[in-house]
């Protein structure tokens, strides 16, 4: 069986045809910045008119998604999907069945099915990236809570909040890429679409005042989170995955942070990197055909 995976990230569509082993037999990916849904569903019927043949659709994508309907509740970086019933859109326009699952979810999934997580029965998982993700696996299944919300590490403060706009003082806030550029490109006064990640780190490599003092925080905050969420949570293991983590020195730098509360916090980075949305949402189409 070969199913049609796609990811829908903050600036990048990934489309694959995976097979029941977890295989990627082909992908590419598509430039989806301005978080068009009518430029992202193009997109999806254009790949699987190039790639007949599949026995359904697995969809990996941010925000708050009921994953038994199919149904996506509000959309997170990608607003207009928004109560937007996605599986049943797909199935309506290609006849196949199709499966909606949040992309931190998938994540998490990826690594229980094919990665380092496979004999594990609690573990964290935590996506950096435009947004910050986060999902939860214990006692041996993924928590998703009463408004299938759980795991949304992204909200965690940080700091106590000093205003009414709540969200400044958030993890999405400071832990994320976007919040990294942001915070340097206003230290250097220059636009932050002019500043990649990897241009910050390079000038943290080189001892730069500025990217020292945003990036010092990035890790102080997120060691912070991971502290919280293992005192919560107990876990055996917290992944970490995006693009940060194809970083040489990131665990190492964000383990030095981590010294100095003195507990034994288990941290590895997300096994199949960028591909993980498109293997999570795989699993989860597998797991919800009428056999298994």
């Amino acid at each position: 069986m070969k199913i049609a995976a796609f990811d829908i990230g903050g600036t990048s569509l990934k489309m694959g045809v995976i097979d029941e082993q977890g295989n990627i037999l082909t992908s590419e990916s598509a430039d989806i910045s301005h978080n068009s849904r009518d430029k992202i569903l193009d997109e999806i019927l254009a790949w699987l008119e190039k790639n007949p043949g599949c026995a359904g659709i697995a969809v990996s994508t941010p925000g708050y998604i009921d994953a038994e309907a199919g149904y996506i509740a509000m959309g997170g970086t990608i607003r207009d999907f928004d109560q937007f019933h996605l599986s049943q859109w797909l199935t309506e326009k290609t006849s196949l069945p199709a499966t909606v699952e949040n992309d931190a979810h998938c994540a998490l999934l990826a690594e229980q099915w094919l990665g380092k997580a496979k004999k594990l029965s609690d573990f964290l998982m935590l996506t950096i990236g435009t947004g910050l993700g986060g999902a939860a696996f214990c006692n041996g299944a993924l928590i998703r809570g009463g408004r299938n919300r759980a795991g949304e590490f992204g909200c965690l403060l940080t700091s106590r909040p000093t205003s009414s706009n709540i969200e400044r003082h958030t993890m999405s806030q400071s832990c994320t890429m976007t919040a990294l550029r942001e915070n340097y490109s206003q230290l250097i006064e220059k636009s932050s679409d002019d500043v990649t990640g990897k241009d910050v780190f390079d000038a943290y490599d080189r001892k730069e005042e500025a990217a020292q003092q945003v990036v010092n925080k990035f890790y102080q905050d997120l060691a912070a989170c991971l502290y919280n969420l293992f005192s919560v949570f107990d876990p055996q293991m917290i992944f970490i995955g995006g693009g940060i983590t194809e970083r040489e020195p990131f665990l190492e730098e964000l383990a030095e942070q981590l010294a100095k509360y003195d507990l034994d916090i288990r941290i590895d980075t997300a096994t199949y990197g960028n591909d993980s949305g498109m293997l999570g949402a795989t699993w989860n189409f597998l797991q919800r055909q009428p056999d298994k």
